[in-house]
């Protein structure tokens, strides 16, 4: 009896010691916490999307919170308001927000484009490309499985005949999706937009057409025809420099295909 509370004993007094070090551990070895970090923190949606260049929003906080980063604007999904709050805790002045949105750059739908094969793997964008390229005739589109739509905050995003779709009303401009889809579909623009390059395929005219009949051809005419030369075609693509775009919609108007066309970026309260 008495080998057992000898035990209980010599137990207790290092449990008692153990917690007294770390009582003082605690007072004499404690970080002091940046006071401004946890405010910071409040100011950003948790979107943790890294569209401001950082791991999440606790890495972009701590940056702005020990001065290692002085831009309030950098948190798109959170756009002025954000920046905003961020600026009166800083006690800086805001700096203006570039609000994007996601777009899908395909038209694929099953009534321009078809399979070459019967895919039965697993249902996912990045598996399927694994497989030469996807199941797809045009293996630069849209593969269809909605990698997406799983991991969009918002619900932005769905998938409808084979092609993926996004609400704008719901986007936020974070650049998951964007991130996540393995053919590098998903773009993400200036929400004032008004036009955009619904296409990804850098195959020569012919041979794109023949995979999608929405499919840009890369026959130059929006690029002849723009008036602001915010338009290039490089490896039979077209893109547009929005910084230069004026937004006249003359690409849209001339595009023979309809690969280049109305953005439909427009945003409205839910």
């Amino acid at each position: 009896m008495s080998e057992i509370l000898t035990a209980v004993l010599v137990l207790c007094v290092i449990g008692f010691v153990g917690a007294l070090l770390l009582v003082i551990a605690s007072r004499y070895m404690k970080v002091p916490e940046n006071e401004t970090f946890p405010r910071l923190r409040e100011c950003l949606p948790g979107a943790n999307c890294g569209s401001c260049g950082y791991a999440g929003c606790d890495g972009y906080a701590k940056a702005l919170s020990e001065g290692a980063e002085s831009r309030t604007n950098l948190c798109v999904p959170g756009a002025d308001a954000a920046a905003a709050k961020i600026a009166a805790v800083l006690g800086v002045a805001a700096q203006d927000v570039e609000e994007l949105s996601a777009v899908v750059a395909c038209r694929g739908d099953r009534a321009c484009t078809g399979a070459r094969a019967d895919y039965r793997g697993v249902a996912s964008c990045a598996a399927a490309k694994q497989l030469y390229g996807g199941p797809g005739r045009c293996v630069h589109g849209c593969l269809g499985f909605g990698d997406c739509a799983a991991v969009c905050p918002k619900e932005a995003v769905s998938v409808a005949d084979g092609l993926a779709r996004i609400n704008p009303r719901l986007c936020i401009g974070c650049g998951l999706c964007a991130k996540t889809c393995p053919n590098g579909v998903i773009l993400l623009v200036p929400e004032t937009a008004a036009t955009a390059v619904r296409c990804r395929s850098t195959e020569p005219g012919a041979a794109a057409r023949k995979a999608c009949a929405a499919a840009c051809i890369g026959c130059g005419r929006c690029e002849r025809e723009c008036p602001a030369g915010a338009i290039t075609v490089k490896n039979n693509l077209a893109s547009i420099d929005y910084a230069r775009c004026t937004r006249c919609g003359r690409c849209a108007e001339v595009c023979p295909t309809g690969a280049a066309g109305p953005a439909d970026l427009r945003r409205a309260d839910v």
